[in-house]
């Protein structure tokens, strides 16, 4: 009895001991680096305010919510806007165009900063490099309703590209008023304005690759696309692994800007999405609750998406956790 009363006496005293020692190694570490934690406190508390106590406003779901009385006191209805939500004939066919053309966008404009970040890698004359770099990335510092403009008169009936296709005897084509033509101006006006932009990351992963490799492939008599498919790019998976699952995270959240400064009249069909749906339902109708049940169905669809990826990402000993 001694025997074990000694035991337990001694394995609490290396708890307290373990314990203490790293306490005194977290106040050592915040005294020496303090300077990095105030750099990032206006991150945490970013994140604080307007990321995780908003959470808290995700029961107006589950409530007949009316302004004036606020989330305290407004009705509790439990699943009832889940259950109109899904009943709703509308409803389906803004989340088919938000599937669609979030899914574009996956096999589109996901892959393209990649090539031009491959291709930029190519470039050998530092000036022109640095001149191509800029100009690519200059569309992602304007708004989308100055790309939205921009793209309105280049798509016009007296735009340039209608003019083009004028010395080919073609009649002039109303891009944005014909539902075939509209996700794939989404797509394409998406990758000019943030193409450049997310090169960033790719191009600074690359520079981080050792430089032996690329040697050691050039005595071997490896060409510069060899090295490219055999080391670049496996060297660019984990970058590119981690991004992939970032945007899977936000798959049915194509963002408000872009497509409501495209969208027309006649484009509802194929390009109302839940941003622009909600807009109206929740901004101008003043329906709280089924906008909130909205979006909260897209954060348990997309936390969904990036579990079941992170979880096949896993197989590859790679993932975001």
């Amino acid at each position: 009895m001694d025997s074990l009363l000694g035991d337990n006496v001694e394995s609490n005293l290396n708890k307290a001991t373990v314990i203490h020692k790293k306490r005194n190694q977290y106040i050592k570490n915040f005294t020496k680096h303090w300077m990095l934690y105030v750099m990032i406190l206006p991150g945490i508390i970013f994140y604080i305010v307007f990321k995780y106590i908003p959470l808290f406003g995700s029961v107006i779901a589950f409530q007949d919510y009316q302004i004036f009385k606020g989330i305290w006191n407004s009705p509790w209805v439990g699943l009832e806007n889940f259950q109109f939500l899904f009943s709703y004939q509308d409803f389906f066919l803004v989340l088919r165009n938000t599937a669609t053309i979030a899914f574009y966008q996956l096999v589109f404009s996901f892959p393209a900063p990649i090539i031009l970040a491959l291709l930029f890698n190519e470039v050998r004359i530092l000036l022109v490099k640095k001149t191509l770099q800029s100009l690519f990335y200059l569309p992602h510092f304007l708004s989308w309703v100055v790309v939205g403009g921009i793209v309105f008169e280049l798509l016009s009936t007296q735009g340039i590209v209608n003019v083009v296709l004028g010395f080919f005897d073609v009649e002039p084509i109303l891009f944005m008023q014909e539902e075939k033509y509209f996700r794939t101006i989404v797509v394409l006006s998406g990758i000019w304005k943030e193409i450049g932009w997310g090169t960033i990351i790719y191009l600074a992963a690359i520079a981080g690759i050792n430089p032996n490799l690329y040697e050691a492939a050039l005595v071997d008599g490896a060409s510069r696309w060899k090295q490219t498919i055999h080391i670049t790019i496996p060297m660019l998976f984990p970058t590119i692994l981690v991004l992939f699952l970032l945007n899977i995270g936000n798959f049915l959240e194509l963002g408000f800007d872009q497509i409501f400064n495209l969208l027309t009249p006649m484009t509802y069909s194929v390009g109302d999405i839940i941003e622009t749906y909600v807009y109206r339902a929740g901004v101008l109708q003043g329906q709280y609750s089924m906008t909130t049940a909205i979006g909260l169905f897209q954060s348990v669809i997309g936390f969904a998406l990036l579990w079941i990826f992170n979880r096949l990402a896993r197989k590859t000993d790679q993932g975001l956790w």
